[in-house]
C-alpha cells in the first residue's frame, strides 16, 4: 500500500497549527475542544474512514493511523477523543467491505452528522468488551442497560454512545450485548467527573445507566460472554482502538523528540566553553535513544495497520499482535517523553510549557485499555498456545 503524500492529508498544516495553539488553554481550563471540533468537522476529518460511496474519504486503518498521528503530535487530547468516533466508522467500513451489512447504518448516520463515542470503560472490569459489569436486560423492542460507564470521551457532543452489558437471563450461557445509546434516550445521567492529570480536553465524563433503553435497531451484536464472543465485530473494536490509540501516543513521542532537539540546540554549556548542549555526548546519546524508540514503534504500528488493511491472515495471533503494538507504542512514548524532559534541563517542567503537558498526557496511555497484567497474560498464553484452554484468566 502506498504511503500518503502531503497533498493527500485530510488536515492542512494551518488547521493543525490552530489546534495546537488552543491545546494549552483547553488543558488549563479543563474544557472540551469545541473550536477544534468544529474545524475537524468542516475539514472532513470525522468522515475519513467512511467509504466514498457514503460520502466519506474511504481511508484505511493504516491511512487513518498516520493522519491521527499528525494531529496527536500537536493536540493529543483532540486526536484521542475524536478517534472514539472515527474507530466506530472504521469498524463499520471494514465490515461493509467484507460483505457484512450489519453496521451499514453507522456509516449512513455518520455521513448524516451523527457522532459516535465509546462507553466501554467500567469500574471493576479488567476484561474490557469481552466481559461486562453493566447489565443488559432484554425487553420488548430492545435492551435496557444499567451500570456505571467511565472514560466516556466526547461526552459533550456524542449522539450515539457505544455501550455493552451482560445479559444473564440464562445464567449458564451469559451473553454480551453491544448497542448504541441514542442521546435522546431516557434512563441515563451524565456526571461531570473529568478532572485529571492529562488528556483533560477529552472531557471523558461518567455516564450512569439506569434502565436506559437501546432499541433493537441500535443493537449491534449479542454474543457469548468471554473469548467465545470474539467475532469479527468484537475483534474489529480492538483492531481500530489499539492501532489508533497507539498512533496517538506515537505522535506524542514524535513531538517530544522535536522539543528535545530544539532544547538541546538552544541550551549552552559553560563546561564546553559556551557551545550548544547538542555537542554533549550524553545529550546525543539521549536523543539517539529517543530516535531509535520512535523508529521501532513507527515500523510496528505501520506494519500491524497495513497487515489488517491488506487482509493478512494472522489467525489467532491477531489479539496478541494488537495489544503488543499498542503496549509498545505507549511504553516507548513514555520513555521518549521522560528522556525529553531530561534533555530539556528542567525547563520542560514549568506549567505552560508544551513538554510539561505532553509529560502528563502520555501517562494516560496505560488506561484505554489498560497496559497491565492482562496484556502479558494474553500475549504469553497466545505464544504458548494455551489461550482458551483454561476456564478463566489467572
Amino acid at each position: 500500500m502506498t504511503t500518503m503524500t502531503r497533498t493527500e492529508w485530510v488536515l492542512s498544516d494551518d488547521v493543525i497549527e490552530r489546534c495546537a495553539a488552543r491545546a494549552a488553554t483547553y488543558d488549563k481550563e479543563n474544557r472540551f475542544f469545541a473550536e477544534d471540533w468544529e474545524e475537524l468537522k468542516a475539514s472532513g476529518y470525522l468522515q475519513m474512514a467512511v467509504p466514498t460511496e457514503f460520502g466519506g474519504l474511504g481511508m484505511t486503518l493504516a491511512q487513518v493511523g498516520r493522519e491521527t498521528r499528525r494531529l496527536a503530535r500537536r493536540s493529543p487530547a483532540t486526536a484521542l477523543a475524536t478517534n472514539m468516533h472515527v474507530y466506530w466508522t472504521g469498524l463499520a467500513a471494514d465490515l461493509h467491505r467484507m460483505g457484512d451489512p450489519s453496521l451499514t447504518w453507522i456509516l449512513e448516520e455518520a455521513a448524516a452528522g451523527e457522532v459516535f463515542a465509546a462507553g466501554h470503560g467500567e469500574v471493576g472490569n479488567d476484561f474490557p468488551v469481552l466481559m461486562a459489569v453493566s447489565q443488559a436486560k432484554p425487553v420488548a423492542g430492545g435492551y435496557e442497560f444499567s451500570g456505571h460507564k467511565i472514560f466516556g470521551s466526547l461526552t459533550p457532543v456524542w449522539t450515539r454512545l457505544g455501550i455493552h452489558g451482560i445479559d444473564t437471563t440464562d445464567p449458564a450461557a451469559p451473553k454480551i450485548v453491544h448497542g448504541f445509546l441514542p442521546r435522546d434516550a431516557k434512563g441515563y445521567t451524565i456526571v461531570e467527573t473529568w478532572d485529571t492529570l492529562g488528556m483533560r480536553a477529552t472531557r471523558s465524563d461518567d455516564t450512569l445507566l439506569d434502565g436506559a433503553l437501546v432499541p433493537d435497531k441500535y443493537i449491534a451484536r449479542v454474543v457469548p460472554a468471554g473469548l467465545a464472543g470474539a467475532d469479527l465485530f468484537v475483534l474489529g473494536i480492538f483492531v481500530w482502538a489499539e492501532c489508533t490509540f497507539g498512533n496517538v501516543y506515537l505522535g506524542i513521542a514524535e513531538r517530544a523528540l522535536e522539543l528535545a532537539t530544539a532544547a538541546a540546540k538552544r541550551r549552552t554549556s559553560v563546561a564546553m566553553g559556551g557551545k550548544s548542549m547538542a555537542y554533549n555526548p550524553m545529550i546525543q546519546h539521549d536523543i539517539a535513544e529517543m530516535f531509535i524508540e520512535i523508529e521501532g514503534v513507527t515500523a510496528h504500528m505501520d506494519r500491524i495497520s497495513e497487515d489488517w488493511s491488506s487482509g493478512v491472515d494472522h489467525g489467532g495471533l491477531w489479539p496478541a499482535k494488537l495489544v503488543s503494538a499498542k503496549y509498545h507504542a505507549v511504553e516507548s512514548a513514555k520513555r521518549v517523553v521522560d528522556l525529553a524532559m531530561e534533555v530539556s534541563g528542567g525547563g520542560g517542567m514549568f506549567k505552560g510549557q508544551e513538554l510539561e503537558r505532553l509529560y502528563r498526557d502520555v501517562r494516560c496511555g496505560g488506561f484505554h485499555p489498560a497496559s497491565g497484567p492482562l496484556v502479558f497474560e494474553l500475549v504469553g498464553k497466545t505464544a504458548l498456545g494455551v489461550l482458551g484452554e483454561e476456564p478463566r484468566w489467572g
